[in-house]
This record gives C-alpha cells, sequence and structure tokens, in this order.
C-alpha cells in the first residue's frame, strides 16, 4: 500500500494554493470564490478533441453549453428550447433567442453547426454515435435541422456532449486556450497541469452566477486534496476513495454526502480464448464470486451489486437478477464444460483504474481459487493496459466504466454489438434489439428493449459486473448549493460561498 508515500507531493502541491487567500473568505472585492480540486485534471479544454474525458467535460460545461442535457433522469433544454421530428428521419430544434456568447456575439443555428462539423472532422471517441447522421444544417438563425438515414432515437442524449462555440472562431488555432461560450464563466487562466481560473459570465442568459471566481486547482495526490479541504485552502473535492473517506467524514466544518451515479464496475471475459467461449464456464465463474460481502466491504455506502450491465440511474437501463453466489453450483458448470479438475486463467487491471480496484481483484481471485480456478493477477501501468486491451491481449479484464450521455445506448450499442469487437463476443439477436432501440425515436418504447438486451448479456454472462458505484462529495461548510449529478461532472452556475 501507498498511502503514506504521497506526502511529499501533496505538500508542494498545497504550497501554490497556499499563497492564495483561504478558499472558504470572499475575494479582495467581496466577491465570492469558490475553488474545486478534481481527482483528474483536464488535459486541455478542447471538448471536440476530447470528448470522452470527464475532466474535460467537467470543466468546459462552465465555459460552453450544449442544446440540451439529462437532469433527473430526463433531457432537459439548454440552447435549444424545443424539438419535434417531422419525420422519423428528421429533428428540428428551435433554439433559445437573446443568448450571446460572453464575447458578446449574437447565438445563432451556425454555431451549432460549425461546433459539430469541427467534433466530425476531429474524429474523436464519440463520433460513431452520429454515424448515420447524412446531414447537420442551419435551416434559419433559431432553426437547426438533422437528417439521419435511418430513425436515430439517441440523437438527443449524444447532443448532451457536444458544446457549442462561436462559427467564426471555434475552429481557429488557439481557441481552446481560452475558449468562448454561452456559459456561466468565462476563462480567465489556463494552466494544463496546474490551475484553471474563471469569473462569472455578468451576461448569462439564465442570470449572473453568484461566484464571482471558480477555480479549479491540480492536487494529483489524494492525501494532499484532503488537507487542502481541512485546511479551507479548498472548498469542494468530489470521487474520495472509500479508505479516505474516514477522513473528512464526521467534520463540523466539512459536509460529506453520496448520490448515484453512471459508474460501474465489471470484469469482462475474453469469449476468443478458452475456456471463455464456453458461457457455463463464464456463468461458473460469477456463481462464484461472493459479490454481496465483497461489496459491502470494500466500499461502504459508495457501492451496491449491479442489476445490469450499466448502472440504475442511466435512461433505459434494465432491471436485472444479481447471480447468486453458488460455489456448488459454479463447481457443476465448471465440470459440465469439461473442467472438474478446475482451471488456470489471468486477469489484468489498470493501475488505479477505479476506487479499490486492486482489493476487488484480489478478492476475486481468492473466491475463484475456492471452486479451483486459479487466477493470475496482471495490474498493469495504463498505458500498457490500454495496448493489451484494445488488442484483446487478455483473458479476464478488469474495469470501471461510465455511461457518459446517461443512456443506455451509449454502454450497450457501444460496446456490445458485434462489430464492436470489445470482448470477442456476437450475438445477431442482441444487435437485433440494441440497433432497434437505438433507432427508434419513440422514447418510451426503447427501455423494453433494452430490457431484453440486458437479459441477453446476463444470461450469457458476457462479463461479470460487480458493482455500480455512488458518487461522492466533500465541500466546506460555506458551500450551498452544491450537487454533485450522476455524470460525476459538477456544475457550478448555482453554487454559493461564504465564510465557514
Amino acid at each position: 500500500m501507498r498511502k503514506r508515500l504521497v506526502a511529499a507531493v501533496a505538500v508542494a502541491a498545497l504550497t501554490a494554493v497556499a499563497a492564495c487567500s483561504p478558499a472558504s473568505e470572499p475575494g479582495s472585492d467581496g466577491e465570492q470564490v469558490l475553488r474545486y480540486a478534481p481527482a483528474m485534471f483536464p488535459v486541455s479544454l478542447d471538448t471536440h478533441k476530447y470528448a470522452g474525458e470527464e475532466a474535460v467535460q467537467t470543466a468546459i460545461q462552465q465555459i460552453m453549453e450544449p442544446l440540451v442535457r439529462v437532469e433527473d433522469g430526463k433531457i432537459v433544454p439548454v440552447l435549444a428550447t424545443a424539438w419535434e421530428n417531422p419525420d422519423p428521419n428528421t429533428w428540428v430544434f428551435k433554439l433559445r433567442s437573446g443568448v450571446k456568447f460572453s464575447d458578446g456575439t449574437p447565438f445563432t443555428a451556425k454555431d451549432v453547426v460549425a461546433s459539430y462539423e469541427r467534433h466530425k472532422k476531429l474524429d474523436g471517441p464519440l463520433v460513431p454515435l452520429y454515424s448515420t447522421v447524412t446531414s447537420f444544417a442551419a435551416t434559419d438563425d433559431q432553426t437547426v435541422t438533422v437528417k439521419t438515414s435511418k430513425p436515430l432515437g439517441t440523437l438527443l442524449s449524444s447532443l448532451t456532449l457536444l458544446f457549442i462555440g462561436p462559427a467564426a472562431k471555434v475552429d481557429s488555432d488557439g481557441f481552446f486556450n481560452q475558449p468562448i461560450g454561452t456559459g456561466p464563466f468565462t476563462v480567465t487562466s489556463f494552466k494544463p497541469d496546474e490551475k484553471l481560473e474563471l469569473a462569472a459570465n455578468p451576461s448569462y442568459w439564465d442570470g449572473t452566477p453568484k461566484l464571482g471566481k471558480l477555480e479549479f486547482v491540480n492536487i494529483p495526490e489524494v492525501a494532499g486534496r484532503i488537507t487542502g479541504l481541512q485546511n479551507g485552502e479548498v472548498d469542494v473535492l468530489t470521487q474520495i476513495p472509500p479508505d479516505q473517506v474516514g477522513s473528512v467524514k464526521g467534520s463540523e466544518a466539512i459536509t460529506y454526502s453520496t448520490t448515484p451515479s453512471w459508474t460501474y464496475y465489471f470484469n469482462w471475459f475474453n469469449s476468443n480464448r478458452k475456456p471463455f467461449n464456453d458461457k457455463r464456464v463464464r456463468q461458473a465463474m460469477w456463481h462464484g464470486l461472493n459479490l454481496e460481502g465483497t461489496v459491502k466491504d470494500l466500499f461502504g455506502d459508495l457501492a451496491s451489486v449491479a442489476q445490469a450491465p450499466l448502472a440504475q440511474g442511466v435512461i433505459g437501463a434494465p432491471k436485472l437478477s444479481p447471480y447468486k453466489y453458488d460455489p456448488a453450483k459454479a463447481k457443476q458448470l465448471l465440470a459440465e464444460a469439461g473442467y472438474p479438475n478446475g482451471l488456470t486463467t489471468s486477469m489484468q487491471w489498470p493501475l488505479e483504474g477505479g476506487p479499490n480496484i486492486r482489493a476487488l481483484a484480489q478478492a476475486m481471485i481468492s473466491d475463484w481459487a475456492k471452486i479451483g480456478v486459479t487466477v493470475k493477477p496482471l495490474e498493469k501501468e495504463r498505458a500498457q493496459w490500454l495496448e493489451d486491451f484494445g488488442k484483446l491481449n487478455w483473458d479476464m479484464n478488469l474495469q470501471t466504466n461510465v455511461t457518459g450521455t446517461g443512456d443506455a445506448d451509449y454502454t450497450l450499442a457501444r460496446l456490445y454489438v458485434c462489430s464492436a469487437k470489445r470482448n470477442g463476443y456476437c450475438n445477431p439477436a442482441l444487435d437485433k434489439l440494441l440497433l432497434d432501440a437505438r433507432s427508434s425515436v419513440d422514447q418510451a418504447a426503447r427501455p423494453g428493449l433494452y430490457q431484453q438486451a440486458g437479459q441477453i448479456l446476463w444470461d450469457d454472462a458476457v462479463g461479470i459486473f460487480p458493482a455500480e458505484l455512488a458518487s461522492n462529495a466533500a465541500v466546506r461548510s460555506g458551500v450551498q448549493g452544491f450537487v454533485m449529478p450522476p455524470s460525476g461532472r459538477p456544475l457550478f452556475t448555482k453554487v454559493t460561498v461564504s465564510e465557514g
């Protein structure tokens, strides 16, 4: 364990923060200042290039906005106020009137189209979500019309991650060093791996934020972030590891809370390789795990045993019955599959790839030993793990995942259709269900299709889904209005801070 190896780094990281006035005190002119130390700091503000990066999305949503977002499991208006399907292959969006970018430029449909085109040109990880889009056009200044080659019921959820910049500037060199948006804050300064300084946008269409300044501070080690919170140099922390919760819980000056999230653990089998090309072996491995006990011991109230191949808070998430812990049945299934004396295999996971990931892996390996399955642990540096993961150079793979758009399609159709080639599993019947769900513009019909698809993935034990994770946050007592959404990407528009 490396808990105490972080002291020097933590102290060094806090030195720069400590030079500032305490976070819970107002700025020199009485304005409200809030400092946030995220678990991961954005490598860039280029949301179109790094569209899949949670840290980039968290930062950019303070500055730029999408047409719609997910709130309480529903799609709600942001820069679009209404939308309709005049026919199954057409979406028409009406835009919010009177909105201006922070530089005073009026917001129009051309800005939406230009941002989409730049995102598409960069060919980032979310571009496949728009694979059936044939045209994305500004019908007039207040209308965007999207045409698709076949119905695309997931367009709304995909658009929650398309952030809009001014058409005349969004594709210019250096724009994302200090991006301009319609959002609640503007960029004062951005230093990669160090600090992001934001100021309230006084002309924000939804009302000027109470915070005069918002700072994202990079403190790489969790011990340093917690010390900063305790000392009042930081106002807000998120993603606190389970074994560190005690450091912030119970303090009079700190409020700790947990909320549901779209993040979950999965352990995939490589179905291209023996013995995992036999679903009886995959099912045996799942029945061999005491997940209820393991999840409770390792995560406490920060996780629960998963009820689907994704988290329950996601739009369209199925609800399924967890596999029962049954070592006798596990041994019986192994024997039926031709492994009466057990077997030997391996499991890889990325170093620091999720809360308590090593302890979770060790607990699973210990349970499997009891049914005669010997598993070699392969903890890998992230770069090596990514390379091997992409090449399917593994037997089993353990990691976390987050459903970025909050829609089941983002996880299920992106990862489990045959053409994805992610884990060696292919089922044409599953493909049909997932693609039918993606195509349906009847949002009420989609959950039923995902329920059927989830049951197939569950019964075939394509992977083991040990737990869905809760989000947590700790804030100084002077902070009001902070909400940790299930996406893990907090928005600070309505947050206030007073002397603590």
